[in-house]
C-alpha cells in the first residue's frame, strides 16, 4: 500500500504491538492504559474482530481522531480524514471478509511541535506550561461500526424558525440512490402530533421549512419554546420510503428556538437574555479531552445549572456530541469555539477552514449551541492591529461562519481587537471588584472605554471598525486560584489561600459583575481546576470548592450580604508570572 507521498506501508510489518490500548481514550491518558506523556507523532492501532453476517452496508464510525487518521480495513486503505475534532466515515462492505474476521488498522499523524494546525490547549513543550495541557495524540472520541440499508439516510439538519413558526428540514440520501424515494417526517411533543408530512427524494436530497400550526396566544407558543428554564424537545421519527416500503428509519429531535441580536442584547425566543456563562475546558485528570463516561458529561452539565449558570463558553475544544447532547436535553447554553492554529500560514489557513466548517457541519443541529467563536484572543493572528492579510482573515471566517449558519450570533475574536463581530467580547482579569464597577459602570463613555482604556494591554476594537452598538459581554474573568502562596505548581491570577477568601472574592466580584448594565452577560473563568490552573470553581475530580448553594446565590448576584475577607475588596494577591492566557506563542 502507498501513501500520498508515494511511500509504501505495510501496517502488520512495522509495529510490534507492544501495548494495549483502551480506546477512546488517547496514550497520554491514564484511562487508556498507557499513560505515557511522552511525544507521540505517530500512534498505530490494529484490531481482529468479528461480524456477524448481516444484510446492507456496513460503515465504520470514528468521532474523532487527532490529527490526521489512515485506515485499513483486511488490509484497503479506506479512509484518510485530517483534522483532529471532526468525525469522518467509510463504507468498509467491498473490503470484508466472508469468514466473518475483520482487521481494522489505523495510523494517526500528530506532530507536537506544528503549531500551524487547530491544536487548542495542547501543549508542544514536553511539560505543560502556563496555560497549556497534556497532548491528547491519536483517537480520543468513539469507534463504531453501523450496518445501514444499501440505502440510506446519511444525515439530517434542522434548523428552527421562530418567526415564521417554521422548522428547516434538510436530509441526504447516501448508499444506491433510485427514483421514486419518499422521506417521511413525523414531529411530536408530547403526545401532541405537530407534523407527519412526506417529501420526494430528487437527487438524494431534500430542503423543506415545515410550518407548524400557530398555536396564537403566547401561553401556549411558549410551551412548545426551548430555553434552559424549559428545554422542551420535539421528537422526530424521519422515515426512507421506497413504494411504500420502509427502507430506513432514524429517531432524531429539534427545538423550537431562536437566538439573535436586537441593539445591544442578546435575544433568546425574541426576548432579551442575560447570559451568565463559565468557561469549560472539558478536561478531566485521568483522561484528559475524552469524558471518562457519558455519565460524567451528563454530570458537568448539571453541575453547570446547580451553580447558577445557564451556559458554557466552551474553551479551545470542539466537545464530544454526548456533552450537546445533555446540555440539549436538560437545558444549558453553549458557545462553541474553534480551538487554535499558533502561526499565520497558508497551511493554517485552510486546516481552520476546513475544519471549522465541519465543525458547523457536526452541531448545527443542536438548539443549545447559540454561538459561534472562531477566534479565541489574537491566536493564530498575532499581527491583527497592523496586518490586513490577519484582519481579513478573521472577517472571512465571520462571514464563512455566517454564510454556513446565518441564525447564529458569531464573535469573530473572542477577548479583543475585533473586526467583525455580533457581540464586542471583552476578557478582563482585573479582580478589584470596585475597579471593575467603575471601569465598564454608567459614568464610563463608550468612546473612552474603546479608544483608551485597554483591558489585557489590547485595544478593544481595531482603528476603521468601531463599536457599532453590538451587545457588551464581559466573557473571562476571575480566574481565582486556591492554593498556597509557596506552591508555585499552580496557576491563576490572583491567590485565595483559603476556601472563605475564595468565596468572598467570588461573591463580591460576582455581584460587581450582575450589577453593571452595560454588560449583556459574562463567562467566569473557570468551571474546574485543569492541570496546573487551579482557578475553578470545582476541583479537576468535580467537587465543589465550597458549597454549590453559595455559588449559585454569588452567581445569580443574590448574596445580599457577606462578611468578606479584607483581600476580596482590596488589592489582589498577584501570583508569580509563570505566563497568561493573554498571551501568544
Amino acid at each position: 500500500m502507498f501513501d500520498d507521498e508515494g511511500k509504501y506501508h505495510q501496517p502488520t510489518d512495522i509495529c510490534n504491538w507492544a501495548n494495549t490500548i483502551e480506546v477512546p481514550f488517547a496514550p497520554e491518558s491514564i484511562l487508556s492504559g498507557i499513560n505515557d506523556q511522552d511525544f507521540h507523532p505517530n500512534c498505530w492501532y490494529e484490531r481482529e474482530f468479528e461480524l456477524p453476517k448481516g444484510e446492507g452496508l456496513v460503515l465504520l464510525h470514528f468521532g474523532a481522531v487527532d490529527y490526521r487518521a489512515r485506515v485499513w480495513v483486511n488490509g484497503q486503505l479506506v479512509a484518510d480524514h485530517e483534522g483532529g475534532h471532526t468525525p469522518f466515515s467509510a463504507d468498509i462492505t467491498s473490503v470484508l471478509n466472508a469468514n466473518g474476521i475483520q482487521k481494522v488498522t489505523v495510523w494517526a499523524e500528530d506532530d507536537p511541535f506544528d503549531l500551524a494546525k487547530p491544536r487548542g490547549k495542547q501543549d508542544w513543550q514536553l511539560q505543560p506550561h502556563s496555560i497549556w495541557y497534556p497532548r491528547t495524540s491519536g483517537i480520543w472520541q468513539t469507534v463504531w461500526l453501523e450496518r445501514v440499508p444499501e440505502t440510506y439516510i446519511d444525515r439530517i439538519r434542522w434548523t428552527p424558525h421562530f418567526e415564521r413558526w417554521e422548522i428547516g428540514f434538510e436530509a441526504f440520501v447516501a448508499g444506491q440512490l433510485q427514483d421514486g424515494i419518499q422521506i417521511k417526517v413525523k414531529l411530536t411533543a408530547g403526545k401532541q402530533l405537530l407534523v407527519n408530512d412526506t417529501y420526494e427524494v430528487l437527487n438524494g436530497e431534500i430542503h423543506r421549512r415545515i410550518a407548524l400550526s400557530d398555536p396564537g396566544i403566547d401561553d401556549y407558543r411558549n410551551e412548545l419554546l426551548w430555553s434552559p428554564e424549559k428545554p422542551t424537545l420535539i421528537q422526530a421519527e424521519v422515515q426512507l420510503l421506497h413504494e411504500h416500503i420502509l427502507l430506513d428509519s432514524v429517531q432524531s429531535y429539534t427545538a423550537m428556538r431562536t437566538v439573535s441580536i436586537q441593539r445591544d442584547r442578546f435575544m433568546l425566543n425574541g426576548q432579551p437574555y442575560y447570559l451568565r456563562l463559565v468557561l469549560d475546558q472539558g478536561y478531566w485528570a485521568e483522561s484528559l479531552m475524552t469524558a471518562p463516561s457519558d455519565e460524567a458529561l451528563r454530570h458537568d452539565v448539571e453541575l453547570v445549572k446547580q451553580m447558577g449558570f445557564n451556559g458554557v463558553r466552551k474553551h479551545q475544544k470542539v466537545e464530544d456530541p454526548r456533552f450537546l447532547y445533555w446540555a440539549d436535553v436538560l437545558g444549558l447554553l453553549v458557545w462553541e469555539e474553534m480551538p487554535s492554529a499558533y502561526r499565520f500560514t497558508h497551511k493554517a489557513v485552510e486546516r481552520m477552514m476546513k475544519e471549522w466548517a465541519e465543525v458547523i457541519e457536526r452541531d448545527a443541529s443542536h438548539p443549545c449551541i447559540v454561538v459561534w467563536v472562531p477566534f479565541n484572543e489574537s491566536w493564530g493572528v498575532p499581527d491583527l492591529t497592523a496586518t490586513a492579510p490577519h484582519r481579513n482573515y478573521v472577517q472571512a471566517l465571520y462571514h464563512l461562519t455566517k454564510t454556513l449558519d446565518p441564525t447564529r450570533p458569531v464573535v469573530g475574536n473572542d477577548g479583543w481587537e475585533s473586526a467583525a463581530t455580533d457581540i464586542l467580547a471583552i476578557h478582563d482579569y482585573d479582580n478589584n471588584p470596585q475597579r471593575l464597577a467603575t471601569r465598564y459602570g454608567p459614568e464610563v463613555k463608550l468612546s473612552d472605554l474603546f479608544d483608551r482604556q485597554r483591558p489585557g494591554g489590547r485595544v478593544l476594537t481595531l482603528d476603521g471598525y468601531p463599536h457599532q452598538g453590538q451587545p457588551i459581554m464581559l466573557t473571562e474573568f476571575g480566574g481565582i486560584a486556591y492554593g498556597q502562596s509557596e506552591d508555585h505548581s499552580i496557576w491563576g491570577y490572583v491567590r485565595s489561600a483559603e476556601i472563605a477568601e475564595l468565596q468572598a472574592r467570588y461573591t463580591a466580584l460576582l455581584q460587581a459583575v450582575n450589577s453593571i448594565e452595560l454588560f449583556s452577560g459574562f463567562c467566569y473563568t473557570q468551571l474546574t481546576d485543569t492541570f496546573q490552573e487551579a482557578n475553578g470553581l470545582l476541583y479537576a475530580d468535580r467537587t465543589p470548592k465550597f458549597p454549590l448553594e453559595a455559588i449559585q446565590a454569588a452567581t445569580l448576584g443574590r448574596v445580599p450580604h457577606l462578611d468578606r475577607h479584607p483581600e476580596a475588596r482590596g488589592e489582589p494577591q498577584l501570583l508569580p508570572h509563570h505566563g497568561s492566557n493573554q498571551c501568544h506563542p
